[in-house]
């Protein structure tokens, strides 16, 4: 049977946001969870609940999503043949651990596999995943419509060179925890239940620091400096992120890293504004070539082109330039220029000048309405108000 499509499982749009495509997943994943459903129903909600979790991990994903977008199933299946995405885990972008943690959360009352989630490690310590970092990364419109490769600088964890990431002054070492004797964990019993919680005094890592190492306060790891290369994708637009996977602060006991999320700022253009793929300028014109009529040079991000006024142009009107906008990430084809004419008046008039305009309003004038159809609209519509 033929695959829905993953925007129609989730209810979503195609421009949905990554938040819109969480918050309805995570609603899905809710409502169609096993253990809230029983009977014959089971059935039918645990086919809709992987269906939503295969929807997600697809959608959440930047890449998966845009080779979805432009190839379908095909895209992301690798028995179509197509990018052969393999279905994200929990360390994947926004994976299932990320959306889903919270869920666990909301059904059973506390903190799941969330994206700083845990699970259980050696000698039963609870093993954290890092939590993921942002960076903001002002580009300029021409950067975001071509795409760019680019190097940025970004905290990074190493190894202290002191006590050699034990955390403990040279010559001492860590103690087993006398709370949880070295578990990571505390059993806190409630009438009938049996509560598993972290460790308030080691915090889950089974060990204490009686004295901790001066150089990285028993951390075991120092912040440094990385260069990392990004690659920015043509089209790219305002407000969306890109993943680089394992990029995030290192996790705990071994747990995997978290993400780096780049999120891209467009610097304001000097000419331009951007809707969508459509770009948006405004062409000033003099007052003889609005009347007269004639060619100009417009502007592109690709170089100069060439507009027709045709006589008696008025100001704000609008010229549409196929094909002359961006390129978007998900988009097919580019958008449109779009030029509003806006004539301009002369300033610093001589003597002169003056006189000819004064002898050209004149002529205008006593050729009555036809030269001022627009003056002769709104006199009426002013008569009209105060009648």
């Amino acid at each position: 049977m033929a695959k829905r499509d993953y925007y129609d499982v989730l209810g979503v749009a195609k421009n949905a946001t990554d938040d819109d495509i969480k918050k309805a997943y995570r609603k899905l994943a809710m409502k169609h969870h096993p253990d809230r459903n029983q009977g014959e129903a089971a059935v039918k909600s645990e086919e809709k609940f992987k269906e939503a979790k295969e929807a997600y991990e697809m959608l959440s994903d930047a890449q998966k999503r845009a080779a979805y977008d432009q190839y379908g199933h095909a895209g992301v299946d690798p028995n179509m043949g197509g990018g052969g995405f393999r279905g994200a885990g929990p360390e994947g972008f926004g994976g299932f651990a990320e959306a889903f943690g919270d869920i666990f959360g909301d059904l059973f009352g506390g903190g799941g596999a969330a994206a700083g989630g845990a699970r259980r490690g050696g000698a039963g310590q609870q093993v954290f995943r890092g939590s993921d970092l942002s960076y903001a990364m002002e580009i300029s419109l021409e950067e975001a419509a071509h795409g760019k490769e680019t190097q940025i600088r970004i905290p990074t964890w190493e190894a202290c060179e002191t006590c050699h990431g034990s955390g403990a002054k040279p010559g001492t070492s860590a103690k087993t925890c006398p709370t949880c004797s070295g578990s990571g964990t505390v059993h806190l019993r409630q009438g009938f239940f049996s509560i598993q919680q972290t460790c308030p005094h080691c915090h889950g890592t089974g060990k204490i620091i009686p004295e901790p190492c001066t150089t990285c306060n028993g951390a075991g790891k120092v912040k440094k400096q990385k260069t990392l290369e990004v690659r920015i994708p043509a089209g790219i637009n305002e407000g969306m992120r890109i993943r680089s996977a394992g990029n995030g602060e290192p996790g705990t006991n071994g747990g995997p890293p978290g993400d780096l999320y780049i999120e891209i700022r467009i610097k304001q253009h000097e000419i331009f504004e951007r809707d969508g793929d459509d770009l948006h300028c405004t062409v000033p014109v003099s007052i003889t070539t609005a009347a007269l009529g004639g060619g100009i040079e417009v502007p592109t991000l690709e170089g100069k082109a060439e507009i027709t006024l045709p006589e008696s142009t008025q100001h704000g009107k609008t010229f549409r330039l196929r094909g002359k906008g961006i390129k978007g990430i998900r988009s097919s084809y580019p958008g449109d220029l779009y030029c509003h004419v806006a004539i301009e008046t002369p300033i610093k008039l001589t003597e002169p000048q003056k006189k000819m305009l004064r002898e050209l309003d004149d002529s205008l004038r006593k050729g009555g309405e036809r030269h001022s159809p627009n003056a002769k609209s709104w006199t009426d519509k002013v008569k009209d108000l105060f009648k």
